[in-house]
């Protein structure tokens, strides 16, 4: 597998949160970032890619076809295309058709600001070159990150439950409270804490998290999986879905 370390990348999207995060621990680790934001114009396009080790693609999913239509043509053969989508299936199939080189799918599982204590694994997932997952899984190294590799199929799922499930059954929730009037009078310790989680991801990350859902092909599967969970509820038997979720906290 070769073994050599990236050492120049372009950046698109280099002005989003996620693209400054990325760019600062790049540059940490003395390699060349050539920055690009909007517009995507010919020139600085050419100027950013021509040579990199690396293209980075730090946009929303919904603007990944027109990035990689005035990006793609621009590359070298060699160089390395990868996204930070938290979606992989569409983007992979993307990316593989508009650039014949190596190509490599990331998903950063963090934001932009990154918990004391938690440990920012990146999801890698292979597309066209051995080689190029290599180098980068060495370059996520340098910048602070654990990276660990998954197929295409197997982020989307295990995603639809981590971000497109827990979005969907926080906004079910929270909506089917505000039927109850005065309920905000009987706030327990542990309903404060699942607020108080909530409250990012419903006043700043909402559209984030919905776009996110909505591009995710397994969402509507596992929403079906979670309501035949509903039906056990229903019927009585919760004892065996808490003996089920305890997995979690098993040795």
């Amino acid at each position: 597998m070769d073994g050599r370390e990236i050492k120049t990348m372009a950046l698109a999207g280099a002005s989003g949160r996620m693209g400054r995060l990325i760019c600062e621990r790049a540059r940490e680790a003395a390699i060349e970032v050539r920055t690009l934001g909007r517009p995507l114009d010919k020139g600085s396009v050419v100027r950013a890619v021509s040579g990199a080790d690396l293209v980075l693609l730090s946009v929303p999913v919904t603007a990944m076809a027109e990035t990689l239509e005035r990006v793609c043509p621009f590359l070298d053969p060699d160089t390395i295309l990868i996204d930070v989508c938290s979606v992989k299936v569409r983007p992979m199939e993307q990316m593989l058709a508009a650039h014949p080189g190596p190509v490599v799918g990331a998903h950063p599982l963090f934001g932009p600001e990154i918990p004391e204590g938690f440990t920012p694994r990146v999801a890698l997932v292979p597309g066209r070159g051995e080689a190029a997952l290599g180098r980068v899984s060495g370059l996520m190294s340098r910048l602070g990150f654990s990276p660990f590799e998954a197929t295409a199929e197997q982020h989307d799922r295990a995603m639809a439950y981590v971000q497109g499930l827990n979005f969907t059954t926080t906004v079910v929730f929270l909506a089917s409270m505000r039927q109850v009037p005065g309920i905000e009078m009987f706030v327990t310790p542990s309903l404060k804490r699942r607020l108080d989680s909530a409250r990012k991801m419903m006043t700043e990350d909402q559209e984030l998290f919905a776009t996110i859902a909505e591009a995710n092909p397994f969402l509507q599967e596992t929403v079906r999986q979670y309501m035949s969970y509903l039906g056990l509820a229903a019927g009585g038997d919760l004892d065996l879905l808490a003996q089920r979720a305890s997995w979690w906290w098993r040795d």
